[in-house]
Order: C-alpha cells, then sequence, then structure tokens
C-alpha cells in the first residue's frame, strides 16, 4: 500500500483498494487530468465496498487535491498543485497565511463573472446548505469548516477546474495550525456574524446574476477576513 493511501487513514479494504487504484491510474496519466470518474454506484459494486466508503474514499482524494468534485456534473481526476514541487516540498507548507490572502484578494473575485453564467440551481442549493450550516455550527472547527465549504461550493459552480484546483490548495493551507490559530484569535461573535451577512450577500448576488455586486461583496469579505486577521481583537 502506498503511502499516499496510508495517509488517507481509510479502513476497509475496499476502501483502501479504490482508493489504491484511482491514485494509481492519476498518477500514471491512464485516468488523465479532467476525465469523470465512473459514479459511485460502479465504483461500489466494482470494488465491493459500500457507497458510504466510497464517498469517504472521494471526500479524502477531494481534500488531498487528486479529485474535484462540481455537484451536477460529476467527480473529475486532477493533481496537486504540490506534486509538481518535488524535493522543495509542497506549496502547502510553503504558503503562510498572509501570502494565501494576498492570492485570494486576487484570485477569487474572478470567479462570480463564471458563476453567474454556469451555475446551476444545484449548485445554489449547496451555497443555501453552506449558509444555514455554517450559521448553525456551534463551535469555531465547525463554522470554520462550512466556511471552507461555502468557498468550495463557490469554485464548483464556476464549473471550471482551475478554480477548483485553487480551493483545493486554499483548503491545505486553511489546514495549517497557523490559519487555525489566527481564526481561533480573531474571530468574535460580532465578526462571524458580520462574515455570515457577508456570505448572504455574496450568494444572494450570485442568484441575481449579478457579476459585478457579487464580485465587489466578495472582495469586500475576503478584506475584511484579511484585516481580521492580523489584527486580533484585545483581549
Amino acid at each position: 500500500m502506498t503511502s499516499d493511501v496510508l495517509e488517507l487513514r481509510l479502513r476497509s479494504v475496499g476502501a483502501q483498494s479504490l482508493a489504491t487504484y484511482l491514485l494509481a491510474e492519476i498518477r500514471s496519466g491512464r485516468m488523465p487530468v479532467g476525465v469523470k470518474l465512473p459514479g459511485e454506484r460502479e465504483l461500489s459494486e466494482r470494488f465491493n465496498t459500500s457507497r458510504g466508503s466510497v464517498r469517504r474514499v472521494l471526500a479524502a482524494l477531494r481534500s488531498s487535491g487528486w479529485i474535484t468534485q462540481a455537484v451536477g456534473s460529476g467527480t473529475f481526476a486532477a493533481r496537486p498543485i504540490n506534486a509538481e514541487w518535488g524535493e522543495d516540498g509542497p506549496v502547502s507548507d510553503q504558503t503562510s497565511p498572509a501570502e494565501l490572502m494576498e492570492a485570494r484578494l486576487l484570485i477569487e473575485p474572478l470567479m462570480p463573472a463564471l458563476i453567474v453564467q454556469h451555475a446551476t440551481r444545484a449548485d445554489f442549493a449547496h451555497m443555501h446548505e453552506c449558509l444555514i450550516k455554517g450559521e448553525q455550527a456551534q463551535t469555531i472547527e465547525d463554522f470554520e469548516l462550512w466556511d471552507g465549504e461555502l468557498h468550495q461550493a463557490l469554485a464548483q459552480a464556476t464549473h471550471n477546474h482551475f478554480f477548483l484546483q485553487v480551493l483545493a490548495l486554499t483548503n491545505r493551507v486553511r489546514q495549517q495550525g497557523d490559519w487555525g490559530r489566527l481564526k481561533r484569535d480573531s474571530l468574535t461573535p460580532e465578526r462571524r456574524a458580520q462574515y455570515e451577512r457577508q456570505h448572504r450577500a455574496i450568494v444572494a448576488a450570485l442568484e441575481d446574476r449579478d457579476a459585478e455586486q457579487a464580485r465587489d461583496a466578495l472582495k469586500g469579505h475576503l478584506a475584511q477576513i484579511q484585516r481580521n486577521l492580523f489584527d486580533p481583537p484585545e483581549g
């Protein structure tokens, strides 16, 4: 079993076999980047494992950047950006929270133009699920999870694999300890409420197919996060 599969921490033999197969196919190029993977039912039957195990494998591969998923479109082979870095180490390990926010401010406001063109009803339903789950979150960790999932949903709604790759890298950087510490130190109840209002404004503008308003709302949201991360409230 490869180290990549071990890192996914999958328990069942079927799930491990599925992960090994998908990683081997994508790494070798037999399953090229961008090709659509078989459906969950087919994978479940082929590897004699439950649909739940298939979903856990796909979720683990998505988190590590080996696949992308777009609501209503399917699951596609990808390649982690850090897979090309060799001895220099993973990109996510070299990216500081400050660098991440600088890049997000440049890149993510490009998404609304594509979202208003390509987003489906299922995409917007997923965004609303993220909004609701984020607002219901009882801990900072759960709020951060659904915050990240909302931004992932925005990337999925572009139906553009470049943005899905960028957001996969973003989520890996957000899993670092420095990001979590900054978020915990900076997130007050007032700031969280502000983020929630901003999230709803972004989604509302996208549903109205108003790319300019959505872009401005997203830029304002990211700029506010940037200020808050590096200007924690006084204790």
